[in-house]
């Protein structure tokens, strides 16, 4: 399948293909909203595709604001990015385990300050698993 923006989006296809290319990094970025009453964390650590860190919105933000999830500053993102293993001459892909909730916002994020080698997985985790992709438990 071929997209009109593949800078923006990834297939299942292709992550898998490249899953173990130096230059591929994944990320999930799963997001709840508390009435889903889902833990992204939680889901992260029992499952997420081989490779992947945990892009955790709830602290990658500017926790001195008195409103979630607004945006760190640059140094701020930067730091945490890098602590993932993230930044410049990488491919990132970024999934979640929702209809791309989370993953946009991931996207939307590195693209704001500056990475534009970004990706959202088509279909996310759940797509993955129904395909019957590997995943696992395992840190990174």
């Amino acid at each position: 399948m071929s997209y009109t923006r593949p800078d923006a989006l990834v297939s299942t296809e292709w992550l898998a293909a490249h899953l173990d290319a130096p230059d591929v990094r994944v990320v999930d970025g799963s997001f709840y909203l508390p009435a889903q009453k889902r833990d992204a964390k939680a889901e992260y650590a029992q499952q997420h595709i081989p490779g992947a860190v945990f892009f955790d919105i709830d602290e990658i933000a500017d926790t001195d604001n008195p409103l979630p999830h607004m945006m760190p500053s640059p140094e701020k993102f930067s730091a945490r990015v890098r602590k993932l293993g993230l930044g410049d001459g990488v491919r990132i892909v970024v999934y979640d385990g929702s209809p791309m909730m989370g993953a946009c916002r991931v996207w939307w994020m590195f693209r704001a300050f500056g990475h534009h080698d970004v990706a959202v997985l088509d279909g996310g985790l759940p797509k993955w698993l129904r395909e019957g992709r590997a995943v696992t438990d395992e840190p990174p």
